[in-house]
């Protein structure tokens, strides 16, 4: 991507207010016309615009139109940009090679039973397909289920291992683990605890039965015998 000048018309206000650069140099590195940059001299064009420093902002040096100064003949370059930004990649489906579309349904069929956490749009995303041919293999409606093999789309070259792992991150968040799912197994739930009561133990009836025996037995023994008499006063 060819590198462009910031704000044009701003930065040709200020080469002409500071520099005695010739209406053509001006042109040219500002991509205006040369008639254009008169006006802009004259007062008659770019009324209101602030001027933009381009040594400030790093699209010009100070040798450069020093150069240009001394030689009318001389045309100002752009420096180089000190960083490069990535260029926007462009939003929508994953291309895919017309050699490897026909492997498309065999992805689909082994994201779908490896992964089901993934929602269609990532699957969309990870093998470049709509989300028309995803329901179809999903309730295996496809015109050729019949003859679909699960295959690895990251084996197939559909799609990066790296791709892949982030697109199950992503729709595993807040999702409990394997692991967690097996302890809530074993668990017992609160409802469960409260209600649980143990089975009484043999040992404890028996206990029962020899303390209410033992108190019959000294019951009896402070009833008064047979032929005793109470003695009165």
């Amino acid at each position: 991507m060819a590198q462009q000048l910031l704000m044009p018309k701003a930065t040709a206000v200020w080469l002409v207010d500071n520099t005695s650069l010739s209406f053509e140099q001006i042109a040219e590195f500002c991509t205006l016309h040369p008639l254009e940059v008169k006006a802009i001299a004259d007062g008659e064009a770019a009324q209101g615009i602030k001027g933009m420093d381009p040594i400030i902002t790093g699209q010009l040096t100070r040798d450069e139109i020093v150069r240009a100064e001394k030689d009318k003949r001389y045309r100002l370059k752009l420096a180089p940009p000190k960083v490069r930004v990535p260029e926007a990649k462009r939003k929508g489906p994953r291309y895919t090679p017309v050699s490897k579309r026909q492997d498309r349904p065999n992805a689909i069929l082994w994201l779908v039973r490896n992964h089901p956490e993934l929602k269609d749009n990532a699957i969309s995303r990870l093998v470049g397909t709509t989300k028309h041919t995803i329901e179809q293999i999903r309730e295996r409606t496809h015109w050729n289920s019949a003859n679909l093999q699960p295959m690895d789309p990251v084996t197939l070259g559909l799609c990066s291992q790296i791709d892949l792992d982030l697109e199950v991150e992503k729709a595993s968040r807040g999702m409990p683990r394997p692991e967690e799912l097996a302890e809530e197994e074993r668990l017992l739930s609160a409802a469960q605890t409260q209600n649980y009561r143990p089975a009484p133990r043999e040992e404890d009836e028996e206990l029962d039965a020899a303390a209410v025996f033992a108190k019959l037995t000294s019951m009896r023994r402070k009833e008064p015998e047979e032929g005793e008499e109470d003695e009165t006063v």
